[in-house]
């Protein structure tokens, strides 16, 4: 049995739709907060189980009779390190054969701006000595962000951001997704860690230019100060959490945080991942 937290979320329900491809139904689990909203999967043969990154209890429950857990990393909450451990946690306490981690492929911890990234170094120092046998996914930054980071209007303002010359190798998450399924459906735990990126690096004059070639519009990258960019997402109405948390993306891109760039995506998809063309084709229904 192989229980998914976070399964009603983007990542997380990427992960189910492909299990849902390789293993029976009822060898599948979704760690939900609300039944509700998981009718669905439940409809799908999926097993339902209620639990709450907050509460232990209800986590050791949704784990009893299961062999691999995959934690989704949570979202911004100021706990969010307390709560990844509370899955590590309960995990043990219940004989999980195998805990898998969604983390992220950044260059290098130390020098992160971006405060919440550097959680997910912090759950992996957790879960390195905790004794489970472990599958470390290091993400890359998903290409799905790039519609909120250039702005309902790009095509007629361009792209305006605080990051420089910095490179991405920007991939598609439901094929992380899927890679990550492949992977957890395989039965590796061999305390392995996979680097998930695209199969190359892109600028947002790259971004610009792909866009330009979809649309038929010019489309152009201008690098902008981070005060600017700052009003600008005030001004479309974003909260600033999510203002801040762009901002710190910005200047980590700037700084060469995610440009990272490995085979390993394409080898466990068996095939190449979206270029970025593709993908912004996709997302932005060009």
């Amino acid at each position: 049995m192989i229980l998914i937290t976070g399964a009603t979320g983007h990542i997380g329900a990427a992960v189910i739709q492909q299990l849902l491809t390789k293993l029976p139904a009822s060898q599948i689990a979704a760690l939900v907060r609300d039944e509700a909203k998981a009718v669905d999967l439940q409809s799908q043969g999926v097993n339902i189980r209620v639990g709450n990154y907050r509460d232990p209890a209800s986590l050791l429950r949704a784990m009893q009779g299961v062999d691999k857990v995959l934690l989704v990393s949570g979202g911004g909450e100021a706990d969010g390190l307390q709560l990844h451990q509370n899955v590590v946690d309960a995990a043990k306490e219940a004989g999980v054969r195998c805990l898998a981690y969604t983390g992220r492929a950044l260059q290098d911890r130390d020098t992160l701006v971006n405060d919440l990234m550097k959680r997910h170094f912090l759950t992996e120092d957790y879960i390195l000595p905790s004794g489970l046998n472990y599958v470390l996914f290091r993400n890359i930054l998903y290409m799905d962000t790039l519609p909120q980071f250039v702005g309902p209007q790009v095509l007629e303002t361009g792209i305006q951001l605080p990051a420089g010359e910095g490179r991405v190798s920007f991939a598609l998450r439901r094929e992380m997704g899927e890679a990550i399924a492949n992977v957890l459906a395989a039965g590796d735990c061999a305390n392995h860690v996979y680097t998930f990126t695209g199969r190359e690096t892109y600028s947002f004059h790259d971004v610009a230019a792909a866009l330009t070639e979809l649309s038929g519009r010019e489309v152009r990258y201008t690098d902008i100060e981070p005060a600017e960019f700052v009003a600008g997402m005030k001004a479309r109405g974003l909260p600033e959490f999510v203002v801040n948390l762009s901002l710190g993306f910005m200047t980590d891109i700037k700084h060469g945080q995610e440009s990272t760039a490995t085979p390993e995506l394409a080898e466990v998809l068996g095939r190449q991942p979206a270029s970025l063309k593709e993908g912004l084709k996709e997302l932005m229904s060009l």
